[in-house]
């Protein structure tokens, strides 16, 4: 469903370095629903290669997960057989402006770094996060939770220390993300209440996040679709930068320069809206 990256490469090194970030904060906000944990029935919308699905079903009733890329639905299918197998996970290709379920159909829906992938525009008014903030709210059940891991402007800014060697493309990354005041004005109009949780210690990537090596190498690259955003001389050009700084024995200082704020504001913003 990405409007950008070619998930159909890409899918083969996702799961690399990539992390379910934020995956024990989502669990917490769904043990505090009405219905018991282990009977809950739970959308996960963008699924991508089933990453939150794994840490979550051994706690939940029911799993679907839709994407609208097959190459993406496939590596799901390969790492979740058994479960898939034993009925406890569904996967189905579906996009998420018009989703294949009756109303109310879920307790709960999760929607994870998924939103920026949306071909939408600011000055739209966010027309496209709109309609599929709908989609997800009509097939929530009433008290359900819509669960949203997104990532803020000040986390984009100073939370991933390699985006300063591509900055046009970091640029381009911030326009694709809501601002957390929009997106939570959205949700209110739509009757949800909001609180918002930040995983300080988490990283996106895990330890592969602090290798400064990291972006010589596509299946690191993989792990962050900022790099999609970046052209290939942008690319190119970071990758030189890197490589000269390692070559100058300097390649650790630049990435300690540029993270250390993030331990301050974190890369992930959990949002949980509760359905009235």
């Amino acid at each position: 469903m990405s409007s950008y990256e070619a998930y159909e490469a890409t899918s083969r090194h996702y799961d690399v370095t990539r992390r379910p970030v934020g995956s024990e904060i989502i669990l917490g906000m769904l043990a505090g629903q009405a219905r018991p944990l282990g009977r809950l029935e739970l959308l996960d919308a963008g699924c991508g290669t089933g990453n939150y699905v794994l840490p979550l079903l051994a706690h939940v009733g029911r799993i679907v997960g839709v994407d609208g890329n097959t190459s993406m639905l496939e590596r799901a299918a390969e790492k979740l057989s058994d479960p898939v197998a034993a009925g406890r996970v569904t996967l189905m290709p579906a996009e998420l402006t018009e989703l294949p379920f009756e109303d109310a159909s879920f307790d709960a829906v999760m929607v994870n770094q998924v939103l920026h992938h949306l071909a939408d525009e600011p000055e739209a008014g966010w027309s496209l996060h709109r309609r599929v903030l709908g989609e997800l709210v009509r097939v929530l059940r009433p008290g359900g939770t819509l669960l949203i891991s997104t990532t803020s402007q000040e986390q984009l800014r100073q939370g991933y220390w390699y985006y300063e060697l591509i900055r046009a493309a970091a640029e381009r990354l911030r326009r694709r993300y809501i601002p957390l005041e929009t997106l939570a004005a959205l949700l209110a109009a739509m009757g949800l209440t909001t609180e918002r949780t930040v995983p300080l210690d988490a990283v996106m990537q895990g330890d592969a996040y602090f290798d400064p090596l990291g972006p010589l190498e596509q299946s690191w690259r993989d792990g962050d679709s900022g790099w999609a955003l970046a052209s290939i001389e942008e690319r190119d050009e970071a990758i030189a930068r890197v490589r000269q700084l390692a070559a100058d024995g300097r390649v650790g200082d630049f990435l300690a320069e540029h993270d250390k704020h993030r331990p301050a504001v974190g890369q992930v913003t959990v949002i949980a809206a509760v359905r009235r």
